[in-house]
């Protein structure tokens, strides 16, 4: 049924999920402390439409394939891990190396942007651990279930919004370290989804 505690928890759901995408999105802006508009909504959007994809994956899977949604979500925890950690441990290694380029050059080198491919890696770790919501809203209907997405998703992608601004702003003053520090935030949440997943599920 669609009334007022639906949307309310739909947008709750949105505001918890969102909080990793937050954390990336956090370190996208401070890895581009010169992000244009545009391209700042168009990061926000993958991680709000990933957002939206997992909640109503899980529904499927949950509400037709039981079996599948079980393995699927052992699989969680080892998949944030493994993708998080690849993309902070490039980070990092990018970060340290503008270090070396600032320490020797007089010109200033621009940060290395964040590839499509990356940003879909971060897309899916970030969101990957709500395809277990799809077991919260496994007894809605399919317009319910597409609805409850939706809201997930428009939350994340203003949450994210507010993210890339807050880390672009930081960014434009750590420089190099932005990048270390990105890279130090997306293994930590990585490692965050893990425990949370193997040790408190």
């Amino acid at each position: 049924m669609i009334d007022f505690v639906f949307f309310l928890n739909s947008l709750l759901l949105g505001v918890g999920l969102a909080m990793d995408a937050f954390s990336v999105s956090l370190a996208d802006g401070l890895r581009e402390p010169e992000m244009s508009k545009r391209r700042m909504a168009a990061i926000a959007g993958v991680y709000g439409v990933f957002q939206l994809a997992m909640p109503f994956a899980g529904w499927v899977l949950v509400s037709r394939l039981r079996s599948a949604f079980d393995v699927v979500r052992q699989m969680i925890p080892y998949v944030a891990l493994a993708l998080l950690l690849f993309i902070g441990v490039k980070m990092i290694i990018e970060g340290f190396k503008e270090k070396g380029q600032d320490d020797g050059e007089d010109d200033e080198q621009p940060a290395a942007k964040m590839t499509a491919g990356i940003l879909v890696l971060q897309g899916i770790a970030t969101s990957i651990d709500a395809l277990s919501v799809g077991l919260t809203i496994s007894d809605k209907k399919l317009p319910e279930a597409l609805l409850s997405a939706g809201i997930i998703g428009t939350v994340t992608f203003a949450i994210c919004i507010a993210g890339i601004l807050i880390g672009r702003k930081t960014g434009e003053k750590l420089k190099w370290k932005a990048s270390v520090l990105g890279g130090g935030v997306l293994i930590a949440i990585g490692i965050e989804i893990f425990v949370k997943n193997i040790f408190f599920s």
